[in-house]
């Protein structure tokens, strides 16, 4: 068995995610300093192993991990709120030029459009909540994030690749688990948020990190639809 194989990696990511949930419900702050960084480290070592050809996506892909382990160890700290945020925008750009490569930029509209419209709808509900202070800043959030999901739906559209739809399911994974941990934070907190929260995320970012062509095996040829 290899870490980087699917099943494994997957097995895995759920293990430190239900520590990590495990560690919010019992209020056990050391499990959730432990696991929460380490379940991100391990998809960065493991997008850095299929990565080896060093190609240009599967750098960018893992710059987006490590600065998804830069967020969540911030965001563990309530007061680094903004910080965390800073840290996870950063890794939407990251994402978004990763998922631009080969394809180009904007190469369909309508993902754009799907994807406008929920973050949008995301974004209404939140705003009378939200502090003053974050506001400019999470609405730079919502931009980054809804062009990340429409770019990778786009990028799935016109190279339907195994890789390129693992990316597409991860990026509306990510906008989902952004949307609640939102709604729990600022607008209506509920008490499944730890458990749905963490399980979407990881869930996104795992299958973003095996959106990796493997580089010990042939990878697939980017067959581009006009």
């Amino acid at each position: 068995m290899r870490l980087r194989e699917p099943r494994v990696l997957a097995a895995v990511v759920a293990a430190g995610a239900l520590l990590t949930v495990a560690g919010k419900y019992a209020d056990l702050a050391w499990l959730v300093w432990t696991f929460k960084p380490l379940t991100t480290a391990v998809l960065c070592w493991v997008a850095w192993r299929r990565g080896l050809a060093g190609d240009r996506y599967a750098r960018l892909v893992t710059a987006g991990l490590l600065l998804s382990l830069v967020g969540d160890t911030l965001l563990i700290d309530p007061s680094l709120f903004l910080a965390g945020l800073v840290a996870f925008l950063l890794a939407h750009l990251c994402y978004l030029a990763a998922f631009a490569t080969g394809v180009g930029w904007f190469p369909r509209l309508q993902p754009f459009g799907a994807a406008a419209v929920v973050a949008g709808a995301v974004l209404l509900v939140l705003w009378p909540s939200l502090p003053g202070s974050l506001r400019l800043p999470v609405l730079a959030y919502v931009l980054a994030i809804g062009l990340m999901v429409g770019q990778a739906h786009a990028r799935a559209a016109i190279a339907p690749l195994r890789e390129n739809r693992r990316a597409a399911a991860g990026a509306t994974l990510f906008l989902l688990s952004d949307a609640l941990l939102a709604i729990d934070r600022f607008h209506t907190p509920f008490p499944a948020a730890p458990l749905v929260v963490l399980g979407s995320y990881w869930a996104a970012q795992t299958l973003i990190t095996l959106s990796i062509p493997d580089a010990e095996l042939e990878p697939e040829p980017l067959r581009v639809r006009g």
